[in-house]
Parts: structure tokens; C-alpha cells; sequence
């Protein structure tokens, strides 16, 4: 569940250096939304579950991200058409790279957000979405094999 940061009848405005992270944070979960799509047809059906599992924690984050950004008074960036991966996906073993990749990227975005921000609800917010992420990077680095399944500080670029 994504908790929502609370607003009043007159939500204050995110100041410049945290709406600039958040709107990255924002990026970031637009491109997950969009990996997780892309990788989709390389994953073996028994992987279906926690490949829309990922999806839809990436888009409800999205769209909590872009009412945040709003109420704050910023108006959110859209997607991009399409992004680059950072290498082919052409197999399992690129889709559930590229996985990692894409959550290790949000966890990075979300702690930056952590550092830009005093506001207690938008850093639980950030929280939610670093842990949310580094959670399901350990989960794909588990399926592809990789060690270590979780780094010792998530969201650590």
C-alpha cells in the first residue's frame, strides 16, 4: 500500500531542490513502468506474478508521485516515448538485468529524495518507495542468480 503524503485544504509548495528530485523520482518510475513492458515477453510465464507485481507498484507510485508533484504546485513531467536500456533485452537473462537495473535506479531516485526534503511526509513517502524498490531488486537478483541479492545501502548509486 502506498501511503500518500496527507494534504490540507492548501497543500505548501515543494521547494525547488525537492521538487526537482521528486520529479526524477517520477522519471525513474515512469521508465520501471515502461521496463517492466519491455521485459514481459523475455520472462518465462511462472515469473508473470511478481513481473505484475512490479508493474503495478511502479504505476501506483507514479500516479502518487504525479498527485504529490501537483499538490505541490509542479506540474508533473510526462513519460518518455521510450527509454534506453543499458544493454539489449534479449533473453531472461537481459530482462531480469534490466529489471535490477530499473529498480536499483528508483531506489536511487527515492533516496535523493530523502536528502532534498524535510517535509516528514514526502520523506515517508521517499522511504516507501526506496525500500518498495530495493525490495524488488533483491527479489530479481535472487531469480537471476546474482550475489549479492541485496546490497549493504539500497538506493547507494
Amino acid at each position: 500500500m502506498i501511503t500518500q503524503p496527507s494534504s490540507s485544504s492548501s497543500p505548501a509548495p515543494l521547494p525547488a531542490d525537492g521538487a526537482e528530485a521528486v520529479q526524477q523520482a517520477l522519471g525513474a518510475e515512469h521508465a520501471a513502468v515502461w521496463v517492466y513492458g519491455l521485459v514481459s515477453a523475455f520472462l518465462p510465464a511462472n515469473l508473470d506474478g511478481p513481473t505484475l507485481e512490479g508493474m503495478t507498484a511502479h504505476r501506483a507510485r507514479r500516479d502518487a508521485t504525479e498527485r504529490l508533484l501537483a499538490a505541490g504546485g509542479a506540474t508533473p513531467r510526462p513519460a518518455e516515448p521510450a527509454y534506453v536500456t543499458p544493454q539489449p533485452v534479449t533473453d531472461q537473462a537481459s530482462a531480469l538485468a534490466v529489471l535490477v537495473t530499473a529498480e536499483v535506479d528508483a531506489g536511487v531516485a527515492w533516496r535523493a529524495v530523502l536528502e532534498r526534503t524535510d517535509d516528514a511526509a514526502v520523506r515517508t513517502f521517499a522511504l516507501e518507495g526506496l525500500t518498495g524498490a530495493a525490495v524488488r531488486a533483491a527479489r530479481w537478483r535472487k531469480v537471476a542468480g546474482v550475489a549479492p541479492v541485496a546490497p549493504p545501502m539500497p538506493g547507494v548509486p
